[in-house]
């Protein structure tokens, strides 16, 4: 139980460091001259080199475990990443920090999946790995009204060195209290293949798209959009920003919780994730239909959003179950590749969306075409994600 609660808290970092840059967007801007498109980019950086890294965090833990991949990354990309962000002088060093940051997260979740996958039975995957994913969401609590008091109390460069300081503290954690589980006799020994062989299994073609944007959409509006759009719609300042994101936040550790159980409730997967992101897509449209209403309103959208779009755990279940158990930890960290490299892809393209829908004096214009993106491209992958065949959990008729 130790290793998987340092694990938990490895957790609370990771979602922590995806979505702070909302909250600190004012204050860089001011400081180090980044905009919106350079906050988009570093953003992006941390979804996009921790999807990259998924394909060697999955070969890790098939062939060394859990405890030293999770480790190792954790101390020198996610405390690294903290301690150059506290140094940064330039966009460019925010950027890279953001990179190695993701790096440094990049094996937490997975490690703890790879662990749910072979101690706990199938039918607990989707709840035990939601519960987890809801109690991590706490980190976007923390990166929400705490990050902003706690900046302007110290500064946002003290904070910075403070977490990296806890997230090396974390990492030893992960070394000294995590037990590796033991290994299937064929693992590791296909190395990055394994990949190729997991290509194979058409049952997951129709799970990757849905897989790649059902989260996109509540994971960049509320750790990059959301402060912006505050900001420029609303004219809000770094501490309003905090308290609505603070509920947006609470509203996906809520999801979590509210996703976990249903599949075992309702003897089905599939029909689960298609009624909770359709009402996602509803949401969203609402909003882009709606950009302009008042602060309240917005909040409770963005909480909306944030409880539907908190299917991971969900999706996690069904792709786990068509998975050779000789595969458990490419196969996860396949599927979260595509889960966080879509949220990645998501960021650098609303970064282009915007910018190229913007509108001199008139900001609502480039976050309209935001959310209208964010409607069409979930709907998208939630019209293909029909063709999948569910996964009952065990016991289903």
């Amino acid at each position: 139980m130790a290793g998987l609660a340092a694990l938990a808290m490895a957790y609370v970092l990771s979602q922590f460091y995806r979505s702070f840059l909302a909250v600190l967007t004012p204050v860089l801007g001011v400081e180090i001259g980044a905009t919106n498109t350079d906050l988009s980019i570093a953003s992006g950086a941390w979804f996009a080199s921790f999807a990259a890294m998924q394909f060697v965090v999955g070969v890790g833990l098939d062939r060394y475990g859990p405890k030293r991949t999770a480790a190792i990354l954790l101390a020198f990309g996610g405390g690294g990443g903290a301690f150059l962000f506290a140094i940064a002088t330039q966009p460019w060093m925010v950027i890279t920090a953001m990179a190695l940051i993701g790096i440094g997260c990049s094996p937490v979740l997975m490690a703890s999946v790879f662990i749910f996958a072979h101690r706990y039975s199938a039918a607990r995957l989707a709840i035990l790995t939601s519960w987890l994913v809801a109690f991590g969401s706490l980190g976007n609590v923390v990166g929400a009204s705490p990050l902003a008091a706690a900046a302007e109390a110290f500064g946002w460069r003290q904070v910075m060195a403070g977490l990296g300081i806890v997230t090396l503290a974390t990492a030893f954690a992960v070394m000294t209290f995590v037990r590796d589980p033991e290994r299937h006799a064929d693992a590791g020994t296909a190395g990055f293949a394994g990949y190729l062989e997991l290509f194979k299994l058409t049952a997951l073609w129709a799970l990757f798209p849905l897989t790649a944007i059902n989260y996109a959409a509540a994971a960049g509006i509320r750790g990059l959009w959301s402060g912006p759009y505050l900001a420029d719609v609303y004219g809000a300042d770094a501490l309003m920003i905090g308290q609505v994101t603070l509920f947006m936040a609470l509203a996906m550790v809520a999801g979590g919780f509210i996703y976990g159980p249903l599949d075992t409730i309702f003897r089905t997967r599939k029909w689960v994730a298609v009624v909770g992101n359709s009402l996602s897509v509803a949401v969203i449209a609402y909003l882009a239909f709606n950009p302009v209403t008042s602060i309240a309103q917005t909040t409770i959208i963005f909480v909306l959003i944030g409880v539907t779009g908190a299917a991971y755990g969900l999706l996690m279940a069904h792709g786990r179950a068509f998975l050779p158990p000789h595969l458990t930890g490419r196969g996860v960290t396949l599927l979260n590749f595509f889960s966080i490299g879509g949220v990645g892809a998501m960021q650098f393209a609303t970064g282009a969306v915007v910018s190229r829908n913007a509108v001199p004096d008139d900001p609502v214009a480039g976050y309209q075409a935001l959310f209208v993106f964010y409607a069409v491209m979930l709907a998208i992958s939630l019209a293909i994600y029909l063709l999948v065949r569910d996964a009952k959990p065990e016991g289903a008729a």
